[in-house]
C-alpha cells in the first residue's frame, strides 16, 4: 500500500473515531431538546421539579409533583423559558431543563392555541411579561406586582396579554399547610401572622387546567 493510501486510510479512521465518540458521549437533555423544542410555540407552559426546601415545600402543600413553571418564548430563533426566579429572567430552555430534578419537564399548551395566540396576542404577552422583568422574586406569595413569583408570573402574562384565565385563583388557606416543612417554611417567612386569605396561584393549578393540552412529558 503506498504511502498516500495509508495517510488516506489513517484519515478516514480518525474521523470516523471522532463521530462515534459525539455519538457516545451526547448529552441526552441536549438530545431530548434537538428533538423536541422546535415544535414548542411562544406561549406553551414548561413545568419541573426544583431542588429546595422551598420547592419541596411548595409540592407538598399543594399536592404536586410540580414546584416551577415559566413561560416559553422564541426570540431569534433560540427557545426560552421566561421565568420568576431571582430575578425575573428569560432562561435558554437547554439550561432550565438541566436545573430540574432529573431534567425531568412537562410542556403544555393552550387548547385552540393556533386560533387564540395569534401574533398580535402573543406580542402583547411578551410585552406585558418585560413590565416584570428584573423584578425580585416574591417569597411572600403576594399578589401584587411589586414582586412576582413563577405560577403568578404566567397566570399574569395570560390574563393580561391574553385575557384568559388559565385557572381560579385559590387562598392560601386551602392549601395543605399542616405538614412540618410547611410549618416552617411559613414561620421563618411571616412568624406568627400567616395571610391565609391571600389569593395565590400554584403550579400544580395551572398544569391541572382544562384549558390546556399535554405536548411533552418526560416524567
Amino acid at each position: 500500500m503506498s504511502n498516500l493510501k495509508k495517510i488516506i486510510l489513517l484519515f478516514c479512521i480518525v474521523i470516523a473515531s471522532f463521530f462515534i465518540f459525539l455519538s457516545a458521549t451526547k448529552s441526552p437533555v441536549l438530545d431530548t431538546i434537538t428533538k423536541t423544542q422546535t415544535s414548542f410555540k411562544n406561549g406553551d407552559i414548561i413545568f419541573q421539579t426544583s431542588q429546595s426546601e422551598q420547592c419541596e415545600a411548595v409540592r407538598i402543600a399543594t399536592n404536586s409533583k410540580f414546584s416551577h413553571c415559566g413561560i416559553i418564548f422564541i426570540e431569534n430563533g433560540k427557545t426560552y423559558v421566561y421565568e420568576a426566579v431571582q430575578p425575573v429572567k428569560m432562561t435558554l430552555l437547554s439550561d432550565w431543563i438541566q436545573h430540574g430534578e432529573g431534567n425531568k419537564y412537562v410542556v403544555k399548551r393552550l387548547q385552540n392555541a393556533d386560533k387564540v395566540l395569534n401574533n398580535d396576542v402573543i406580542q402583547k404577552m411578551k410585552s406585558y411579561g418585560k413590565t416584570m422583568n428584573n423584578k425580585d422574586y416574591d417569597i411572600y406569595f403576594e399578589w401584587s406586582n411589586d414582586k412576582i413569583y413563577c405560577s403568578e408570573l404566567v397566570w399574569k402574562i395570560y390574563k393580561e396579554g391574553a385575557n384568559i384565565e388559565l385557572c381560579n385563583l385559590q387562598k392560601l388557606k386551602e392549601f395543605n399547610l399542616e405538614h412540618p416543612l410547611v410549618k416552617t417554611i411559613l414561620k421563618e417567612r411571616y412568624g406568627n401572622t400567616v395571610p391565609l386569605d391571600e389569593e395565590v396561584v400554584a403550579p400544580s393549578q395551572i398544569v391541572d387546567s382544562n384549558k390546556l393540552i399535554t405536548v411533552f412529558d418526560n416524567y
